[in-house]
């Protein structure tokens, strides 16, 4: 019997890992196409020089999903979204700063994103394992 999995759980694989970069394919292209905005966003949380950052933040996101979704290096793209994730989170997500009418939606980003930063771990652990495991 082969352990090899069906047509239907590697495309499913495939959606899955799909829905784990939405977030940052959506990101990476509104940045790119609103270059502008994504300097703003960039000297809004105090990183310099933005236009440096943004383009960093933009191929960061974009190349990381692609090399998850391909297949190649996705290990690599998953950990460098793992990392990517948490920074932003601790940057952006700041709930204990903020007065109580805004922390719990911040709290709620914060450990949603958190979640997200769990996943890309698990993604980058198993494909490790599985390309250590094939000869």
């Amino acid at each position: 019997m082969s352990t090899a999995p069906s047509t239907g759980w590697r495309v499913a694989r495939w959606f899955a890992l799909l829905l784990l970069c939405a977030a940052y394919l959506q990101g990476g292209i509104d940045k790119a196409l609103d270059f502008q905005g994504a300097i703003g966003e960039m000297t809004h949380f105090g990183l310099a020089p933005p236009a440096l950052f943004a383009a960093l933040v933009i191929a960061l996101e974009l190349g990381a999903s692609l090399a998850i979704l391909s297949g190649v290096l996705r290990w690599a793209g998953a950990a460098a979204l793992a990392l990517f994730t948490l920074g932003a989170t601790f940057l952006a997500a700041r709930f204990w700063e903020l007065p109580p009418p805004q922390r719990l939606p911040a709290a709620n980003t914060f450990f949603e994103h958190l979640g997200l930063t769990g996943g890309f771990l698990l993604v980058a652990w198993h494909d490790w394992r599985e390309r250590r495991a094939t000869p």
